[in-house]
Order: structure tokens, then sequence, then C-alpha cells
């Protein structure tokens, strides 16, 4: 045995690219778990409404808990992750994860439901901010760019899974607490990963001597005067495209039921793992699956629009054909009946364009010392709308009784959000023209 214990030592060290990339699986998982939990009350929105008596409204503000809580976390996780370290920091998170998505399944009334979210968000997006410090700790000077996008991805196939398989979960086992519980354990999953990663961690800082990456997405509120028209126009298209986007997906799943009749799950029979393989099959005929277009796009096209970006720039271009295509999206989603499908394919493309010229663009806009307080109000503005956009969409829709006027705010938001990339792209034009270059070639 001891003869074995040096090779395998070896193979396994913490310099080597198969530790890193088992590192990377790990904090890769931290993520699932909370978008999963994330996105599962909008895929179960229709059932909701039905066996929780909620209003639309209600669901709405299930959101609004949450960005209400992201925006307190983004003003103070940045500092408590440096004062932590990433270790304690993302342990401390990743619990918060699962505890409010533990009392989100376990609620028996609204304002339980309510607490249980605006826990949940505390620390999700702390989580992500943590997340984003260890890759850079193990990642910095070496696969960054790769282990940034693998990690999104798996983050993203935990909406994709949330949108595909809620109905199918209430619906197999009679209840939306089955899926709030499937939300509980992929939560408890991560934390798990977690786990591992900080044994992981642990060793290889005490043979590599590793220090902790500070936090990038921080607020220092002395450096926002210092910023230029360009990053506030950047900023300002961000809250609008952002609150036309996911305050839609939120209730989504219960708009294309209500409007289109469409079915929740598809028709199947056989196993549970078989029904779940079956609604993935069949993703362009459930509420659900349509619902989850715009995240799917994301995932497969997102690496090459960021290819794109570098090669060609035009970033300010780009977001204003990004925010273009999302008017009339809306326009036919509200006014028209024409299957959802195929508007959500444009509104996928949107959602492919505007983020990948948008993010990067900060860099080239805000001197490099002031970059995290640039990410960091950002973010911190993103959820203003987050929280109020989820509200006002569920209260059209009980006001009106239908989601004709929701469609027709989240379509306005294309219109101003089109209005800031035209400004947008003057200002970078008096500023140098610094978004619309090419990225220069090392």
């Amino acid at each position: 045995m001891n003869s074995i214990n040096p090779q395998l030592q070896g193979i396994f060290h913490p310099s080597t690219t198969l530790y890193r990339f088992t590192i990377l699986l790990f904090v890769a998982s931290l993520s699932f778990g909370s978008y999963f939990a994330y996105d599962i009350v909008g895929a179960i929105a229709p059932t909701l409404v039905e066996e929780l008596g909620a209003s639309r409204g209600t669901v709405g503000t299930f959101y609004t808990m949450y960005s209400i809580a992201a925006i307190l976390a983004v003003l103070f996780g940045g500092m408590l992750i440096d004062r932590l370290g990433t270790r304690k920091a993302s342990l401390l998170f990743s619990t918060l994860v699962l505890l409010g998505a533990a009392l989100v399944w376990l609620a028996r009334s609204i304002p339980v439901f309510f607490l249980g979210r605006f826990i949940f968000g505390a620390g999700s997006e702390p989580l992500i901010v943590a997340q984003s410090a260890i890759l850079a700790r193990w990642f910095k000077n070496k696969e960054l760019a790769l282990s940034f996008g693998l990690t999104l991805t798996v983050s993203r196939l935990g909406t994709l899974f949330a949108f595909n398989t809620g109905e199918l979960i209430s619906n197999y086992f009679g209840s939306y607490r089955a899926a709030l519980l499937a939300a509980t354990f992929f939560c408890a999953l991560s934390l798990g990963g977690n786990i591992v990663y900080i044994l992981m961690d642990r060793r290889g800082e005490r043979i590599l001597n590793l220090r902790d990456e500070s936090v990038q997405e921080k607020i220092n509120f002395r450096e926002i005067k210092e910023f230029k028209p360009t990053f506030w126009y950047v900023t300002l298209l961000c809250v609008t495209f952002y609150s036309a986007i996911f305050p839609f997906t939120a209730l989504s799943t219960d708009f294309f039921v209500d409007k289109w009749g469409i079915a929740r799950v598809a028709e199947s029979s056989g196993s549970f793992f078989a029904r779940i393989f079956n609604n993935f099959f069949h993703m362009f005929s459930t509420a659900g699956g349509i619902s989850s277009i715009i995240i799917f796009a994301s995932m497969i096209l997102a690496p090459f629009a960021g290819q794109l970006v570098d090669k060609i720039g035009r970033r300010a271009s780009l977001m204003l054909m990004g925010s273009l295509l999302m008017i009339p999206s809306y326009l036919l989603l509200g006014l028209t009946n024409i299957y959802p499908a195929y508007p959500m394919i444009f509104l996928g493309a949107a959602f492919v364009l505007v983020p990948a010229a948008m993010w990067p663009s900060i860099p080239l806009i805000v001197r490099s010392e002031r970059v995290g307080t640039a990410f960091g109000l950002m973010t911190a503005i993103q959820n203003i709308g987050l929280a109020l956009f989820p509200l006002f969409n569920g209260l059209l829709r009980d006001w009106t009784k239908s989601y004709t006027s929701s469609m027709l705010m989240f379509a306005s938001l294309g219109g101003i959000g089109f209005l800031f990339a035209l400004l947008l792209k003057r200002a970078d034009a008096r500023e140098g023209g610094a978004l619309e270059k090419e990225r220069k070639r090392k």
C-alpha cells in the first residue's frame, strides 16, 4: 500500500491539471442548486397559483424578496468574503442557500415562503461572487476564461432542469412541494460539493501556499463619481434589459398555460426518469420547456458570441441589436396568437448578444482599479429592476386578467434599452470609441 500512495499522490498533486479540474467540478456545482431553486418557483407557477391559492402578484413577490436580499448581499457580501476567506464564506453562503430553500419547501404560509426566499437570496448572490474568487484563486494565469465558462454552463443547467422538470415532479408526486423538495435536495448536493472543495482547497493551500484572491465585485462609493457617461448608459441598459428578461421568465410558464393552453408536461408513460427525458425531448411543446429556450440558447451560443465580440468589436452596436430584438418578440407574444416558441427564439438571441457585449465592456470604459466597484454597482442597480418588475408583472396579470399589458411593459423596456444603447454608442464615440473597436491581438 505504501508503494502505491506516492504514485497516486503524484498523479493527484495539487499542482496538476487533474487536481485543478477536479476542484472545478465541485466549485461549478456550488451554484447548480441555487439556480434550480431560484427558477423552480417560475417553473411551477401555474401549480402554485392553483394549489397554494397565490395570486400572480404573490408569485412575482417571491422573486422580489430574493432580489431585495441580493441588493444587500452585493453591498456587504464582498467585504465578508475578504474578511472570512473563500472557504468559510462559501460554506456560510451555501448553508444560507440550503436553509432558505428548505424553509420555502416547509412553508405553510405566504410570509414564511417570503422569509425563505429572502434567506435564499442572501446566500445565493454572494455565493456566486465567492465562486468567482475561488476560480481566480485556482485558475488565474491558467484556464481562467474556460473555468468561468464551464461554471456558468453548469449553473444554467440548474435553470434548464428547473423549467423542464418542475411541473413533471409536481405532477408525478402529486404536489408542488415535491418540486420544492427537489430544489432543497439539489441545494444540499451543492453544499456537499462545497465541503469537498474545502477539503481539497485546504490540502492545496498547504502544499502550494495559495493565497485568497480579493473579491472583485465590491463597491467603493468614493470611486463612483469618477465614472463616465458610457458606464451609466451600460448600467441603465443592464437594468432595463434584465428587467425585461428574468421577471418575464418568472411567470412565463403560467403565461403559456394561461394564453395558449400549452401542456405543463409532455404526455408519456414509464419510469420517472424516462418521463424526465421525454420532457426534455419535447422542450418546444411544454410550457416550462418553452420558457427555457432563452437559457438553452445562451448555454449553446454564449461562447461563440463571446468570440464574435472579441473578433469584430462593435459592442455598442450588438447591444443595440439585442435590445431591438426584444421589442417585436414581446409584441408578438402579447398581441398575437403565434406559437410562443418562435418569439422566444428571438428573445434567446437577444439574451446571447447583449450580455456577451455588455459585461466585457466594463473593463474597457472603467479604469482597472475601479472595475470591482463598477461591477458591484451595476449588479446592485440591476437587482433593483429584478426586485420591482416580477411584482409588476404579477400585479398587471391580476388586475387585467391577461398578460397582454405585461408584454407591452416588457416591450417598452426593450424600447427604453434601445434608447440607452443609442446614447451609449454616441457617448462611446465621444470618449474614443473603445466599445466599437476590435480587441487587440497579443
